[in-house]
C-alpha cells in the first residue's frame, strides 16, 4: 500500500540523509560497535548538516521546523539501513531529550542550551530508570535537597542512553519525600559539575554503538537556575513526553521489521535446499507472507499516530498501542526471517543477526509491554 505521510520535501531530506550516513555512518560503524561508543565528532558532524533537532528555533542554530515526520524519516533511515545503535542516541537526542529543553525551559536556559544542542556540540541525555526503579516512576528515590541558590543530588541511574557521551542530563529527582508524583522535579545537571560521575559503560547484547551508562550523583551542587519547569511538576512532564517517547520506538521497530522482511526475502530467492529456492516452499511463503501483513498493518497505524502527534492528538494510550504492538511484532517478525536464514541466520556475517540482537530491547524500554497493555487497560476505564 502506497504511503501518504511524507512530501516531497521529507523525501528529498531522507535522500540527504543517506548520503549523509554514507559518508559519516558507515566507514565508522563497525567500530563504533566494537567500542561501544559513537565519537563525539559525528554528533558535531550530523549538527553542521542539519541532521539535529530540527525544532530549534533558528535564531538559537536549528531549523525551527515543527514536524516530527522529519524525525520519522531519520529514524525510518537510520533503522533501514542496520545502525540501530546510531538510532538509538540520535533519536534519544532529537525526539525524547529535546522536548523537554523546548516545553519547560525558560528564555535564559534556552538561550544558554539550545544553540550546543543544535550544533551537536552538547549531546543530551535523560535519567529516569534507577537501579531499583524502573517503569514506576513515582519510586524515584534520587533526590534534590533545596540548599538556599543550589540543590543537594544524591543518587545513582543505570541504563541510560548517551550517559558517557552525554553532556546535559535532565534528571528526574525527588525533591520532596512526603508526595510520590507531587515530589519529583527535573534538574539539568551538567558535565564536569563536581560530584557528578559517569559509571560502568554497560555492555549490551543490541544498539552497542550507543553508548548506555551508569550515573552516580554524590552532594551535586546543582544551580536552582538548572530546574526545569516548576518544582513538583517532574511527574506530570515525564508523562506528557511520553507518548512521543514511544511512538519514536514504534517507527524504529516497523522500520527494523521491513528491512529484515526485504532481507529475507532476497535470501529466500537465492538459496537453495533440495533443488530450488527455499521462498517456494509453502511455510516460507507463509511465514513471510505473515510477516509482510504485519508491517503494513502496523505502518497503517504507526502514520496515523504520527499525524496525530502532529495535530497535538495523539493520546497516551494510543501511543501505548502502538510501542507495545510494534515492538512484539518486531520481535516475530525478526525472529522468523533468522529462522528462515538457517544456520546464517545465527551468524554475524547477515545484518538479520544484528537486527535480532537490536530489536530486544524495544518491548523494554520506553515502557515495557506489560506497562503499556495495563496504560490501555485503564485507558478503558479497568
Amino acid at each position: 500500500m502506497r504511503r501518504t505521510l511524507y512530501d516531497a520535501d521529507h523525501l528529498a531530506f531522507a535522500e540527504s540523509f543517506r548520503a549523509f550516513s554514507a559518508a559519516e555512518i558507515a566507514p565508522g560503524f563497525a567500530a563504533w560497535e566494537a567500542d561501544g561508543l559513537i565519537p563525539r565528532s559525528f554528533f558535531r558532524a550530523a549538527g553542521h548538516h542539519g541532521f539535529l533537532a530540527f525544532e530549534i528555533d533558528e535564531d538559537l542554530g536549528g531549523a525551527g521546523v515543527e514536524d516530527f515526520r522529519f524525525n520519522a524519516v531519520l529514524n525510518e533511515e537510520l533503522y533501514r539501513a542496520g545502525y540501530g545503535g546510531v538510532g538509538s542516541a540520535m533519536t534519544l537526542h532529537n525526539d525524547i531529550c529535546l522536548p523537554y529543553l523546548l516545553r519547560y525551559a525558560n528564555e535564559e536556559q534556552r538561550a544558554r542550551w539550545l544553540p550546543g544542542v543544535a550544533s551537536g556540540e552538547t549531546v543530551l541525555a535523560i535519567a529516569m530508570t534507577e537501579p531499583g526503579t524502573g517503569s514506576d516512576l513515582s519510586a524515584i528515590a534520587t533526590t534534590a535537597v533545596r540548599d538556599r541558590d543550589h540543590y543537594v543530588v544524591n543518587g545513582a541511574k543505570t541504563f541510560i542512553t548517551n550517559g558517557i557521551n552525554a553532556d546535559l542530563v535532565v534528571v528526574a529527582v525527588r525533591t520532596d519525600r512526603a508526595s510520590r508524583h507531587g515530589g519529583l522535579s527535573l534538574l539539568v545537571i551538567e558535565r564536569g559539575m563536581e560530584g557528578f560521575e559517569r559509571g560502568r559503560k554497560l555492555d549490551k547484547i543490541g544498539l552497542r554503538s550507543a553508548d548506555t551508562a551508569e550515573l552516580f550523583f554524590s552532594d551535586v551542587h546543582v544551580p536552582v537556575e538548572n530546574l526545569l519547569g516548576d518544582e513538583g511538576s517532574g511527574f506530570s512532564s515525564l508523562v506528557g513526553n511520553l507518548p512521543r517517547e514511544r511512538l519514536s520506538i514504534a517507527i524504529a521497530a516497523v522500520a527494523s521489521a521491513r528491512v529484515a522482511l526485504e532481507q529475507t526475502l532476497a535470501y529466500v530467492k537465492e538459496r537453495h535446499a533440495f533443488g530450488r529456492p527455499i521462498g517456494t516452499f509453502q511455510n516460507s511463503r507463509f511465514v513471510l507472507a505473515e510477516a509482510r501483513t504485519e508491517i503494513e498493518l502496523a505502518q497503517t497505524y504507526v502514520d496515523r499516530c504520527i499525524l496525530a502527534l502532529g495535530d497535538g492528538g495523539l493520546e497516551p494510550d494510543e501511543a501505548a498501542m502502538a510501542k507495545w504492538w510494534c515492538s512484539e511484532m518486531q520481535g516475530r517478525v525478526t525472529d522468523r526471517c533468522l529462522q528462515l536464514h538457517g544456520g546464517y541466520g545465527y551468524t554475524t556475517e547477515y545484518p538479520v543477526a544484528r537486527a535480532f540482537e537490536d530489536g530486544r530491547v524495544t518491548r523494554i524500554y520506553g515502557g515495557t509491554t506489560e506497562i503499556m497493555k495495563d496504560i490501555v487497560g485503564r485507558s478503558m476505564g479497568l
